[in-house]
């Protein structure tokens, strides 16, 4: 259906109690899944296209509507099938209500783009789907919205990256983008200085990135040192701090004005400094009205990281699914952020997505959890298999961090 029509018969369904009647549709979306299959369908079908139709509308109220109630139905259900014929047109319509809606209309678009990518999966759909919203993404977060559109928009952005991007290079086009958030300032123009020496890393800007991170550990924010955490220990993994750690034995032998010897000094200096910080933040003493809580997950995480720092314990989590998917296993910083990242966007919405959607079961590498019925030896051998699996990938991670810092 052209958009001509659509909005002709938009407005012939709405009239004076658009709102009301989009409402409706929402109330039936839940109502429906009751019935039989067919019905199911055909129902889901029918008020899924009646929000369609809605973001058509004039009034934003209607178009916020219609958008939490599909914001609900891409939570609630896998449609890959509804979508698949309607995505760029969908794309096109959430992108418009983040241009010229509110505040309010322009979170939930946001969010519905992320829902959208994650649905359709890796593929040419969500690769569009990412190549089309980051010019708008990119607008929106060098305008300084207010805070809640931003953070909307900045989940949108990595999500649609980690789903649709096929090379690094696309990866950092929105690693920039979100980099100026984080940090606006010319990279040019960051020094370091310790034991009567300056350090220039200017030339060096994955020791900037980490640096800069490192200052993030001393935020009054708590949730921005558990952020910067762990961002770091990501860096850690994929052996970013390690880059010059090659040249380690020879750098007695470079001239004191070799800039790799200046790095790989300054490299180890600021492991130092990250894990004397992570070692007194895990430990960090609670004042009169601490949230008891977030003191108590702070000082969890950087337990972890110092861990890691010091031993290389990589940390461990799992999700049971359901009895037939089995358990998601994650053992590595990568997929720890991850799992913790997709918990948090999906909401409710996420079991029903690790047990349906593909696109979670290649992330994680999981379905049905077979280790659980096999003997003590077999899983000692699966285990071994596993690992071996996760340094393979984390050593490719590794070169290509070292490639990059080379070429940069």
């Amino acid at each position: 259906m052209g958009r001509s029509n659509r909005r002709k018969g938009a407005a012939d369904q709405f009239d004076s109690s658009d709102t009301e009647s989009v409402s409706s549709a929402s109330t039936a979306f839940s109502e429906v899944t009751v019935a039989h299959d067919t019905e199911v369908l055909n129902s889901q079908d029918y008020a899924l296209d009646k929000f369609i139709d809605a973001l058509y509308e004039k009034r934003g109220s209607t178009r916020e509507t219609a958008l939490s109630g599909l914001v609900n139905a891409f939570e609630s259900n896998m449609l890959s099938a509804f979508v698949e014929n309607k995505c760029i047109t969908l794309l096109h319509q959430f992108l418009n209500s983040i241009k010229k809606g509110s505040t309010k209309e322009a979170c939930l678009a946001s969010r519905a783009i992320g829902l959208l990518a994650i649905t359709v999966g890796s593929g040419n759909s969500s690769h569009e789907i990412m190549e089309e919203s980051l010019p708008h993404l990119s607008k929106v977060l060098l305008s300084g919205s207010d805070a809640s559109k931003m953070a909307s928009v900045l989940d949108c952005l990595a999500v649609v990256t980690f789903v649709g991007a096929i090379d690094l290079a696309e990866t950092e086009t929105s690693l920039k983008a979100i980099w100026e958030v984080i940090h606006p300032k010319p990279a040019s123009k960051v020094r370091w200085s310790s034991q009567k020496a300056a350090c220039s890393i200017g030339s060096c800007p994955l020791c900037m990135a980490v640096w800069f991170l490192s200052t993030l550990l001393d935020a009054e924010d708590r949730a921005v040192r558990m952020a910067a955490g762990e961002a770091i220990a990501v860096c850690f993994e994929i052996g970013i701090l390690n880059v010059y750690s090659n040249d380690e034995s020879d750098t007695d032998n470079l001239d004191i004005g070799d800039s790799k010897r200046r790095d790989f000094l300054y490299m180890q200096s600021m492991k130092a400094k990250i894990a004397d910080r992570a070692n007194n933040l895990s430990m960090e003493a609670g004042g009169k009205g601490t949230d008891k809580k977030n003191l108590n997950d702070q000082r969890d995480l950087f337990q972890k990281i110092w861990d890691f720092i010091k031993s290389g314990e990589s940390p461990e989590a799992s999700v049971k699914i359901s009895s037939k998917h089995g358990v998601l296993r994650v053992s590595s910083w990568t997929e720890l952020i991850q799992l913790n990242f997709l918990k948090r966007f999906l909401g409710r919405g996420f079991l029903k997505h690790a047990q349906e959607n593909e696109l979670l079961h290649d992330i994680f590498d999981f379905g049905q959890d077979i280790t659980e019925s096999l003997s003590t030896q077999q899983k000692r051998i699966s285990s071994k298999i596993s690992s071996k699996g996760r340094t393979l990938k984390l050593n490719k991670d590794r070169k290509m961090a070292q490639v990059h810092s080379t070429e940069a």
